[in-house]
């Protein structure tokens, strides 16, 4: 089975989708209460669980239009996508070995693409 195009676009997306719902998780951890009425309105991270479970589903939509070993592979670059969105929302700092972790993820991104 060939991987088609746009189960590689879709699966790119769901990295996006679940890199904001990692994201709101960690916002909404500042608020965690196991109190009922509080954690009902723990919005950002009711909608952080909401945003992983849109892209768990668009991932195995995905799965329907292509190779397991093509696909999953791509799911490492959510790791990108927080890396970059944690600097720019929580003001968390970049250094040297995150950007070489990066640059390895993107390269093995790409061989398992050229294979």
């Amino acid at each position: 089975m060939a991987t088609s195009l746009w189960a590689v676009i879709l699966t790119v997306i769901v990295t996006v989708i679940g890199a904001f719902g990692a994201l709101l998780l960690k916002l909404g951890s500042k608020k965690l209460s196991f109190y009922p009425i509080k954690l009902i309105k723990n919005y950002k991270l009711i909608f952080g669980f909401f945003l992983y479970g849109i892209s768990t589903t668009l991932f195995i939509i995905a799965l329907k239009g292509g190779e397991l070993s093509v696909l999953f592979p791509l799911i490492s670059l959510g790791y990108i996508w927080v890396s970059l969105i944690s600097t720019k929302f929580l003001g968390e700092r970049m250094n040297i070995f995150k950007w070489v972790g990066i640059a390895l993820i993107v390269l093995g991104v790409s061989l398992v693409g050229i294979s």
